[in-house]
């Protein structure tokens, strides 16, 4: 029997040993859980809101006034359309947990969840997103998802008609978004301002933030998923000098990980952290700049046609990419992976992983150090030396790089030559300079990386024509200005998330076919910015294919082909 001591339509309690409840309405539930994000989740976002404005100035209050309603009306009608009493409980308990992690993360590393950075997010694999496990996170999580929980457990939701329920909820919304539009329309001019000027603050609001940019993730997911990649390069073919060619010709491209070129020894930074590079007749270039400030937006970006230019994301990700075209016009490809995949970019073509291949020696829980990539080197000058008749191959290794927070994972011990090192996942837990050598460490690494490929290429002498081509696809913030690792939105990514290191080297066989000159490939790579965007036609025109995409202008080395001469 019901208890007639107790009203329906109010918030009560039962007692009695284990049966205390909290009877209250849905709505309730839902006010509750907004005022609770307005306090624990959305400080960055106001204070970000707010930040040149004086609090002796009464408009600054009333500009205050009006973002809290507005955080707290935008997250009511975004739940009032999520939540009932069926979803209350499990979606609550979602949303929470989700909530707590994108707040430690946002404050820990002052990231900004936009759909690029949770797409890199979702395509994060197990043993990424291990290392970004800890017990900081873990206690954050118990205290803002997890005693909220336990109080929502102790909630009975108050049963109403269907008809009830549903006219209560309409007015619910109908009352939120009342609520909404007067802030928005209190404070219209100051806020329009804000929002032009500063957009990245849209994505400071938790958890319409990360609801946002899952749902614009899934979409554009879904709508790729409707159709095949389009052809691009459907007229490739070879140039001139395949027909006049002795011997074969293999270009090795590798895309680096989160290498920036403020720490890289080439470009003159105070450390030498490019030692073995720096003994070789290497081309460094000293100014690009990437396309994205993550990986899933970078490696598809450098591989398109039109990079940074003219980015258009659909466009990119719905197309085929520069392998298919160089595949298309008869270039042997193969992509080898020590990271989280090619992110569509060497779909339908031959694809090896490191960790399958499993290198003695080097591969440990899941993850390999980069030296696993220099097999598949010796197996493509063994293919080369091994042709019938001379041919094309294009080699591109992925590297896991300098790949965080666990810097300190990305090195043999041999490489610790800066100490001390930070050799904590959690970046908060170690000083700057800890941080910054464990991040040198594994940037000598990837030096090493690079000259025993130099090595390997130069003693192929001149029966096969080599090329080494290395660019990073992002840089990385180690703690300026409080921000850690990388995926801020490209607007306001510092310069350390967008500048990233690019080296070449030719063999004295490959530069005397292709007509270049090198000095002049060398003064054009100090005195000139280049970017992603250069890669794909440059690609083009060391591997002499034939198309209507390519662009002279983007051809790095174009303007030295038979210079001097």
């Amino acid at each position: 029997m019901e208890n007639p001591s107790i009203d329906p339509k109010t918030p009560s309690t039962q007692s009695g040993p284990g049966a205390w409840r909290l009877q209250v309405s849905v709505e309730l539930v839902i006010v509750a859980l907004c005022l609770f994000w307005l306090l624990s989740a959305n400080g960055a976002f106001l204070s970000g809101a707010l930040k040149t404005r004086a609090w002796n100035e009464p408009g600054t209050w009333a500009m205050l006034a009006a973002m809290v309603g507005l955080v707290v009306a935008l997250h009511a009608a975004i739940l009032g359309v999520l939540l009932n009493r069926w979803t209350l409980k499990p979606l609550s308990a979602v949303l929470l947990v989700g909530t707590a992690l994108a707040t430690f993360y946002m404050q820990r590393y002052s990231v900004v969840l936009d759909p690029s950075m949770l797409r890199n997010v979702l395509r994060t694999d197990f043993h990424e997103a291990r290392e970004l496990l800890s017990w900081p996170m873990l206690l954050h999580v118990l205290l803002y998802a997890g005693l909220p929980m336990l109080l929502l457990l102790r909630v009975q939701v108050i049963h109403k008609p269907l008809p009830r329920a549903v006219l209560r909820r309409v007015v619910f919304l109908i009352g939120a978004v009342v609520l909404g539009v007067a802030c928005v329309l209190a404070a219209f001019q100051p806020l329009a301002s804000l929002m032009r000027n500063q957009k990245e603050l849209r994505y400071q609001l938790t958890p319409a933030n990360y609801l946002y940019s899952v749902g614009s993730v899934v979409a554009g997911d879904l709508r790729g998923a409707a159709r095949p990649r389009e052809p691009i390069g459907l007229d490739a073919k070879p140039g001139p000098g395949w027909a006049q060619a002795e011997r074969p010709r293999l270009i090795v491209l590798v895309v680096g990980e989160t290498a920036r070129a403020a720490n890289w020894g080439l470009s003159g930074y105070a450390r030498q952290t490019t030692p073995e590079l720096a003994k070789l007749p290497v081309i460094n270039f000293a100014q690009v700049t990437s396309c994205g400030t993550n990986t899933e937006v970078s490696v598809p970006c450098m591989f398109a046609p039109v990079g940074r230019r003219d980015y258009d994301e659909s466009r990119i990700k719905g197309q085929e990419s520069l392998l298919h075209v160089l595949a298309r016009a008869g270039v042997q490809v193969r992509w080898v992976d020590n990271q989280s995949g090619c992110k569509g970019v060497c779909d339908g073509l031959p694809t090896d992983f490191v960790t399958s291949l499993n290198p003695p020696g080097l591969c440990a829980d899941g993850r390999c150090l980069d030296e696993g990539l220099l097999p598949s080197v010796d197996s493509a000058l063994q293919r080369a030396a091994a042709a019938q008749k001379p041919g094309v191959e294009v080699l591109v290794l992925h590297q896991l790089g300098n790949h965080g927070p666990a810097y300190f994972r990305r090195y043999p011990p041999a490489f610790a030559r800066f100490t001390p090192a930070c050799r904590d996942d959690d970046l908060q837990r170690c000083s700057l300079e800890e941080i910054r050598n464990a991040y040198d460490n594994a940037l000598l690494y990837t030096d090493h990386l690079l000259g025993s490929i130099v090595a390997r290429l130069q003693a192929a002498g001149p029966q096969i024509e080599t090329a080494l081509y290395y660019v990073s696809d992002h840089g990385e913030s180690l703690g300026e200005n409080r921000i850690f690792l990388h995926g801020l939105p490209y607007a306001i990514a510092p310069d350390v998330q967008k500048r990233v290191p690019m080296v070449m080297w030719f063999s004295d066989t490959f530069s005397k076919r292709s007509g270049l000159n090198e000095a002049c490939v060398r003064q054009r790579a100090q005195a000139e910015p280049f970017s992603h965007d250069h890669l794909f036609h440059t690609l083009l025109g060391m591997a002499d294919v034939q198309t209507a995409l390519y662009e002279r202008e983007f051809d790095a080395l174009a303007p030295c082909r038979g210079a001097g001469k």
